[in-house]
């Protein structure tokens, strides 16, 4: 898998575990209608479970390095 910026990662965490949290919530209070209840509930702890999968693309990637291929060497011209 190829290196994503932490911020960005970051950013998807929050979005997906407060969409989570936030469903789980409204599928479990009483303003929802019966037949909906199980459906909202299940798609807010699909949301909380892929933050959990970017929690753990973020604490377990590593740094890109720049190819060294691809950099100018400097001259030694002094």
């Amino acid at each position: 898998m190829r290196y994503i910026e932490p911020t960005r990662v970051k950013v998807l965490m929050m979005m997906f575990f407060a969409t989570g949290i936030v469903g789980i919530l409204i599928g479990l209070s009483a303003i929802t209608p019966p037949n909906l209840k199980m459906m909202i509930t299940f798609m807010g702890l699909i949301n909380v479970g892929l933050g959990a999968f970017f929690t753990f693309i973020f604490l377990t990637q590593i740094k890109s390095e720049p190819d060294k291929r691809k950099k100018k060497k400097k001259s030694k011209s002094d």
